[in-house]
Parts: C-alpha cells; structure tokens; sequence
C-alpha cells in the first residue's frame, strides 16, 4: 500500500471511531441544568403503600406538563391572531395537535384501573380532584369556557389565582378567532365581538353562517386552514373528555368524585358540549 493510501485509511479510520464526551463537570451537568431532571423526579411522595400510586400520581403530573405546553401553544395562537398572523397561529394550533395526542394517550396506564385497584389508594387523594388543577383551567378559559367561580379553590395561592383570573379577563382563543375573522370582513355580529369574555361563549347563528361561508367559498383557503387546525383542537379535545369519563366510570362507577364533584355524571355533561360550536354546525350547510 503506497503512503498516500496508510494517510487515507487512517484519515477514514480516524472519522470512524467515536468521539469521547465531556464527562467531567464542574457542576451539575447541562443537561440537568437545562431540563432539571432531578427536580423532576423527586416530585413524586406517595401518600399510601400501594405501589399502583406511583404511576396514577406520574401520569397525573405528566398531564400537568402537558396541560402547561398547550397553554402556550393556544396564547401564541392568540397572540398571533390579534397581530394578524394566521401562519403563525396555525403553526401553533398544528404543534398543539401533537401534544393533544399525547395528553390523551396519559390515559392508557390508567384507562384499565379495576374499581379495587383504583380503591387501595383513593383515600390517599383526600379532597383532591382533577377540577382542581389550575393548568386545565387555565386550558378550558382558553377554549370558551368561562366560570368565575373556578377561581374560589385557588384563593389560598396568590400566584395562582392573579394568573386565572388574568386568564378569566382574556379574551379566549375563540374570541380571538372571531375578532380576526371580523377584521378581514366577515359579518361577526357585534354582540358576539362585545361580549363579556368573563363569561362562557355561547353559540350564535350568525357565527355559524360565517362559518358556513368560509367553507363553501372558493377563495377562503387560509381561513379554511385555520378552521380545520381548530377543529383538530376541538375533537383532539372531546376525545380527551370522553377517555376522561370512561377511566373515571372504570374505576369507580357512579359514585361521587373526590373533591365533592359529581363525577361521572358531571364528566357525562361535559363530553356532550362541542368546542368551538359552529365549526361542527356549519358542516350541515356547506
């Protein structure tokens, strides 16, 4: 073999072997400074001793994560739409598809709980109820669903109630749409652009016939894109209320929730509602 050809191997078999990391940090390691990994798995303090607590308190904190990654990606999209950038909203809405997905697939190590399994460590919850959860709140403010009285549970934490009731005060995702839709010269009403967003949306007829009209006309692709990444949200999120209801009517049958709620009959009413009405309503017109 010529010099030339020993260089040429060598060179390739240099670019072959791996390279050795960095394994010796002053500190804690980037990695752990940037994700925080062991803050994170030292969050888990089971309340009983049986060992299925482990994965129902996980899971639940893991759809707190998720709850939080939503909340963002749907104030972006808002934000966007009041700046007048359905590209960006519609990215926004895109991503939080993904995450819907994988909020709902947190059902599956819960979905098959027998009523004993779920019963050995059910007392451990005490007064504690999903309803509670800020986050989710802060999710259904987002989608319409208004209810000042959702505040109460959170007067004991400052940070946490400023920021629902700043959330309360918002115009939602949805209004947000309406109010964008009205700018480019479609016939919102004004009492749906006025309304009091503190309130819960209800569906208006008039916003159905907008609707309507941006699905049959032939020049509205933008905003039928805008249309479609909502309805994903909003059947990504009745998935999410039924997997809900039947892990709960699994697990525990009828009975009263924790926390004083109603459970699966309160459950049982909020699968039924539609988010974002006249997205559906509009389809029997087009």
């Amino acid at each position: 073999m010529s010099q030339q050809a020993h260089r040429s191997a060598d060179t390739t078999a240099g670019t072959q072997e791996p390279e050795t990391p960095n394994l010796d940090f002053a500190g804690t390691t980037p990695y752990e400074d940037y994700v925080k990994a062991d803050v994170l798995t030292h969050l888990q303090h089971t309340l009983s001793d049986d060992p299925g607590e482990m994965v129902f308190l996980v899971t639940t904190q893991v759809m707190e994560l998720w709850f939080t990654v939503i909340v963002h990606e749907w104030e972006t999209a808002a934000r966007a739409l009041r700046e007048d950038r359905p590209g960006v909203a519609v990215d926004a809405l895109k991503r939080s598809v993904r995450e819907l997905e994988a909020l709902n697939a947190s059902w599956t190590p819960l979905g098959q709980l027998t009523p004993a399994q779920f019963n050995s460590y059910r007392s451990a919850l005490g007064e504690g109820s999903g309803f509670q959860s800020a986050m989710y709140r802060r999710l259904e403010f987002l989608l319409g669903e208004k209810s000042a009285s959702m505040l109460v549970p959170h007067r004991g934490a400052p940070r946490v109630h400023a920021e629902l009731e700043k959330a309360l005060h918002e115009p939602s995702l949805y209004d947000e749409v309406l109010r964008f839709l009205a700018r480019r010269g479609h016939a919102v009403p004004d009492a749906v652009l006025t309304r009091d967003v503190t309130r819960r949306y209800e569906p208006s007829e008039d916003v159905e016939a907008v609707w309507t009209e941006i699905y049959t006309g032939d020049q509205n692709a933008e905003l039928t894109r805008l249309g479609e990444a909502l309805t994903d949200v909003a059947e990504l999120v009745w998935r999410w209320r039924n997997d809900h209801l039947v892990a709960t009517r699994r697990a525990m049958g009828a009975k009263a929730g924790t926390g004083g709620s109603a459970g699966v009959a309160w459950l049982e009413k909020r699968a039924q509602k539609n988010v974002f009405p006249e997205l559906w309503t509009a389809r029997s017109h087009v």
